[in-house]
């Protein structure tokens, strides 16, 4: 039986919401110059209260500016980590951890840049032990797994001022008499209202997270907006609500090693607080109050994407994992204009039909729903390299590409497997990591052309192609034209979901469960 996750009882009061731990500043440190000030609203207080030894220290005041001071380390330490694997996407990371879970090693999931999959820290917690699981597999054939190692001789140091005193705490929390308040960050630029309460608390990285408590359904009014924008049809941004509700129920494990559970950007969701929010929008929200979509009973995985290139990806033509019977290959359009029984596109002549195809689709007329990317061959090589490099590749010091060619696609049309053949040996790159390894793609729906110079010599290639983003579920530009033809929204969400259903929030719903029927990871998976 795997884990499941139901919410508490407790919780459902009708006048009740949800919690959420939001990460909206997750790497604050990563640079010595980072900066960062919570604001008050005029006419309002900020309370902060912090730890000094076993004491609870509260302090009152407008504005708290934090920074980072660089703490030497009275000698280097070697900061090490065993690297399974690295994904594009939580997903793909999730399927991977079980399968070493199978495998008989403990893992976690972490993301200090891409998604990786590391043996669990306090598992193997010595350096013996690691290198000894290291051997362990590559002894066995696994080629992706490595040891992260680095030498750390200072740490950042979170430092903050108010009311004219400076203070060096590791976590501090802070609420705001109105329940409201504005963060400013140096690094990106950005000056954002929140609602809720805030906790800097140290991450796994060793730097910090600002992590923002907010109910759900205001975290809603920071998500909607700017998912799918304003100028969408009230039935548009209606289905984009549920799906916003749903995705964030569906997931609240996935930062559980830094003690948070969704970040603010397009790795979980855009959410910017309560800057941009609008009437629009927060009517959608109200009027879908508490509705998640579902399937038999439990939350569906609600992931969306920009545009689908006039078909929907089927889960696992994007990530591993058990099959998701509500995510399959759905053409995005209200027209009889391609039928995939009889003309699937796993058969090249067909896809690359298809992808002349531009009349017809919901998203007909967008920018990114056909397109054509160039990329040389030093570029490419550039592309390839950086990523080979990163994962620790016996290939990473190859010269020359010699070849690109599609070595698998599905029959909804997406890349399954790209091998590029290099002087040192043929790269195989699967599903959503060829959007990690090669910046040109847009998405996975896409058909290869070489470019040639004079003499016919290989310059590089042409990526034909289709959709931006992943490609599963919705298609929020299709959800445009079906908006405009007067679609509900929930016509819209059974369209891009076949076979779901639309319940309230309830103890008789599933968050989530974990199958944990994935087969043990093979040098080959």
């Amino acid at each position: 039986m795997g884990l499941m996750v139901v919410l508490p009882s407790a919780g459902l009061a009708a006048s009740s919401d949800v919690e959420l731990k939001i990460g909206i500043v997750q790497r604050f440190g990563d640079k010595p110059t980072d900066q960062m000030t919570l604001q008050a609203l005029p006419d309002d207080r900020l309370t902060v209260r912090f730890q000094t030894g076993k004491q609870l220290q509260t302090l009152v005041t407008n504005t708290l500016k934090l920074d980072v001071q660089m703490q030497p380390l009275p000698e280097p330490e070697v900061r090490e980590r065993v690297v399974l694997s690295t994904h594009r996407s939580f997903e793909s990371a999730e399927d991977n951890a079980d399968r070493w879970r199978a495998q008989g090693i403990e893992v976690e999931i972490a993301q200090p840049n891409h998604w990786q999959v590391w043996a669990k820290r306090s598992v193997y917690n010595t350096p013996f032990l690691r290198r000894l699981l290291l051997q362990s597999l590559q002894t066995k054939g696994f080629q992706t797994a490595y040891l992260d190692s680095q030498v750390i001789d200072k740490l950042p140091r979170a430092s903050w001022m108010a009311n004219g005193y400076r203070y060096a705490r590791d976590v501090l929390e802070v609420t705001a008499g109105k329940g409201m308040l504005r963060v400013t960050e140096s690094k990106e630029g950005t000056n954002r209202l929140y609602a809720g309460k805030f906790r800097l608390q140290p991450n796994t990285y060793q730097t910090y997270t600002l992590v923002n408590y907010v109910p759900l359904e205001v975290y809603l009014r920071g998500v909607v907006p700017h998912e799918i924008g304003v100028a969408a049809p009230t039935s548009a941004i209606a289905a984009q609500a549920v799906l916003a509700r749903t995705y964030a129920l569906r997931n609240l494990r996935r930062f559980a090693v830094d003690d948070y559970e969704l970040c603010a950007d397009t790795q979980c969701q855009v959410y910017w607080g309560l800057s941009g929010v609008v009437e629009k929008t927060d009517q959608a929200i109200a009027a879908t109050q508490g509705q998640v979509l579902t399937y038999q009973n439990e939350l569906v995985d609600a992931v969306y994407s920009s545009t689908t290139g006039g078909v929907t990806a089927p889960f696992n033509d994007v990530w591993n994992g058990w099959e998701r019977p509500y995510l399959r290959a759905v053409v995005d359009s209200v027209n009889n204009v391609w039928d995939l029984a009889r003309k699937p596109l796993a058969d090249e002549k067909n896809f690359r039909a298809f992808i002349k195809q531009r009349k017809g689709f919901n998203e007909e007329g967008w920018d990114m729903f056909r397109w054509q990317v160039k990329s040389s061959l030093p570029e490419l090589t550039q592309d390839l390299k950086s990523y080979l490099k990163k994962n620790k590749s016996p290939l990473a010091n190859f010269k020359t590409i010699q070849q690109m060619w599609v070595a698998e696609r599905s029959p909804a049309g997406r890349v399954q497997k790209l091998n590029i053949k290099t002087d040192r040996g043929i790269v195989e790159l699967q599903k959503d990591n060829i959007l990690i390894a090669l910046y040109a793609p847009n998405s996975t729906l896409f058909y290869l052309d070489g470019l040639y110079g004079a003499g016919k010599v290989l310059q590089g290639y042409a990526f034909v192609g289709g959709g931006l983003g992943h490609g599963v579920g919705l298609s929020q530009t299709g959800s445009y034209r079906l908006g405009q033809l007067g679609w509900s929204y929930d016509r819209i969400l059974s369209f891009y979901y076949p076979g779901t259903q639309l319940q309230p929030i309830s103890p008789n719903l599933t968050f989530w469960r974990d199958r944990a029927t994935t087969p043990p990871i093979t040098p080959h998976s």
